[in-house]
């Protein structure tokens, strides 16, 4: 693969900015982008689920991975989420990111009609990986929320030789023990995201280098914190920032979770990524007070 080298740092998983009717926002990238590259983001995650990626049409999906590509200029890596039920549309998807000067891909499992097997995963993915290469390509492992749960590690170890451009996992899963399973399988040789933020600690421990998140968006210097210092050996700090993260975690669950939530909390940083599509419903001016309220009490506002 041209130019591959191992994420070490925090991708923001973005958010689609978005106008009160729904329609997408594509101005808003440019400033979204800049303020990424300014707090020292080492990529962004186009069109994943923080992105409310199955609620955008594919066309929607191509916009907006090319308004990333030009705004990022080249500050920082540009993944593509090309996961779709549909097998063609993802593969289209991915050869349209090779096409437009993305860096990697990366794609979940389907939701709808789900595989049953490691091998039904990697046939499903095959003609994706070929659309997309030589572009890395990164298995979004995230159960919770496609309901699939077959093995990263032999997906990963099987896969590799049918998909010679496959280089490691979104790994978006509390399963800490494939995890390890997955950065220590044939000598280290898959990279491993981690994907959870309230446990990137966790994940930093084991030996992960680089992490995709969607509160590296508005919190990233508490992240940056915790990997610089681990790196430095201080893990009573880096608990110590840990735990700011739970506390964002903590107040954003309030308020809908990592997507409706955080999207408001975005919204009152000053980057105008609007509502979200239903079925995650409006955010109330009542909820913009309280939450307002909430981020200030714990000093994040």
């Amino acid at each position: 693969m041209e130019n591959y080298q191992r994420i070490n740092g925090l991708v923001a998983a973005t958010f689609t900015p978005m106008y009160a009717n729904g329609d997408i926002n594509y101005e808003a990238v440019k400033p979204y982008a800049d303020m990424l590259a300014a707090e020292g983001l080492s990529g962004v995650f186009v069109n994943g689920t923080t992105g409310e990626s199955l609620s955008l049409t594919l066309d929607e999906r191509k916009r907006l991975l090319e308004a990333w590509i030009q705004a990022a200029d080249g500050r920082y890596k540009v993944i593509a989420h090309v996961g779709d039920n549909a097998q063609r549309n993802a593969a289209d998807l991915a050869a349209h990111a090779r096409q437009a000067g993305a860096d990697a891909i990366g794609a979940m499992a389907p939701t709808f009609f789900k595989p049953s097997t490691v091998q039904d995963l990697i046939d499903f993915f095959v003609p994706v990986a070929a659309s997309a290469f030589p572009l890395p390509f990164y298995y979004y492992n995230m159960p919770s929320m496609t309901g699939v749960s077959l093995s990263v590690p032999a997906f990963l170890h099987e896969g590799r030789k049918v998909m010679p451009n496959l280089v490691g996992t979104k790994f978006t899963s509390n399963n800490l023990m494939e995890m390890l399973q997955c950065l220590t399988l044939d000598g280290g040789v898959f990279e491993v995201l981690h994907g959870y933020d309230e446990i990137l600690l966790s994940g930093l421990s084991l030996g992960a280098t680089g992490g995709v998140g969607s509160t590296y968006n508005y919190i990233p210097q508490v992240y940056l914190g915790i990997m610089e210092a681990v790196r430095q050996g201080d893990f009573d700090k880096a608990r110590v920032l840990q735990r700011r993260s739970v506390e964002m975690v903590e107040i954003i669950i309030r308020y809908g979770g990592g997507i409706r939530g955080g999207k408001a909390v975005l919204n009152l940083k000053g980057i105008p990524c609007g509502p979200c599509r239903l079925p995650l419903s409006p955010f109330s001016d009542e909820e913009y007070t309280l939450l307002k309220h909430d981020l200030r009490q714990a000093a994040f506002l």
